[in-house]
């Protein structure tokens, strides 16, 4: 279908979504994009039944559902579709326009739980080796890979991290996470001597005559945004020579999966990532599973 226009009334709270996943969660291009046509399904069908989002109830929301079901989709797509519409739905509710969410018992369809992305020890030291302290930013960006990896932050709890957060003495860092939640998150002696190098040698240069309490900063002494953080991780990716997609989240993948294979405690690592449900983590487990599947087959006397 053509892109709904601004004019279309009816489908305003589509458009407003929108927006709020560009301006507040700094979403990518592409990100936008498939949000859009997945919701594009959505008022298809609701302009079909003479219905709207604002007036859609649990009802419409089954039916939409069984509606996909016969279109020859995927699980995967089927449940990629439906959480687009949930995300309209909590942000129509966190708006207050409306009073009741009717996707709130809409049944998810089964699919796989796609592991996560995870570095080896070797390529995370390749990642993390790779800015030039002696070039310009090189220390900032160094203390950027090294705060994703010690602490498996995620990128908007990395860019909000401020000086009276970081605790050096005391070795830890404050963070500020999903829905404000405060956590605590160790860090280590030589992922501290990258940020205190970075502290003193660096972030005074970007900060210039600027007032800013925010640690990783811009060029020009602002706070960084979401997708300045995430072209910095990928670059120093790509010019490790590191092969497939690598994001921020990735290096919070590898820090959860690389604590557990090291064998760190399930119910610490699910404090250290934030996680309100231990399920979350477990996904973690599955990862090392694999990785004790291999340690199985080249050590156990049967294999040889």
């Amino acid at each position: 279908m053509e892109p709904l226009e601004k004019k279309d009334a009816a489908f305003i709270e589509i458009h407003d979504y929108l927006d709020h996943l560009i301006i507040e969660k700094g979403l990518a291009r592409n990100s936008i994009l498939s949000y859009g046509r997945d919701l594009d399904d959505f008022t298809d069908f609701l302009k079909h039944r003479n219905d709207s989002p604002i007036h859609a109830n649990a009802e419409t929301l089954s039916a939409f559902t069984r509606h996909l079901s016969t279109g020859g989709l995927s699980p995967r797509s089927i449940a990629r579709k439906l959480s687009a519409v949930r995300g309209l739905y909590k942000f129509l509710l966190r708006e207050n326009r409306l009073r009741l969410d009717p996707t709130l018992h809409l049944e998810r369809p089964k699919t796989e739980r796609r592991l996560p992305s995870v570095l080896s020890h070797y390529d995370m030291d390749k990642a993390l080796n790779t800015p030039v302290a002696g070039e310009k930013r090189g220390l900032r960006d160094r203390a950027i890979l090294e705060f994703l990896y010690a602490c498996g932050l995620r990128i908007s709890e990395l860019i909000n991290l401020k000086l009276s957060d970081l605790h050096i003495e005391g070795g830890f860092v404050t963070v500020f996470g999903k829905g404000s939640k405060e956590r605590v998150v160790p860090l280590g002696e030589k992922s501290l001597e990258w940020i205190r190098r970075y502290l003193k040698e660096e972030r005074p240069v970007l900060l210039g005559k600027e007032s800013q309490d925010i640690i990783i900063l811009n060029r020009r002494g602002k706070k960084m945004s979401r997708m300045g953080l995430w072209k910095i991780v990928t670059g120093y990716a790509r010019k490790a020579g590191i092969e497939g997609h690598v994001s921020p989240h990735t290096f919070r993948h590898s820090f959860a999966t690389h604590l557990l294979k090291g064998g760190a405690d399930l119910r610490a690592v699910q404090e250290m990532l934030g996680h309100a449900d231990i399920s979350t983590t477990q996904i973690y487990t599955h990862v090392n599973k694999d990785y004790l599947k291999d340690v199985h087959h080249t050590f156990h006397p049967r294999n040889k």
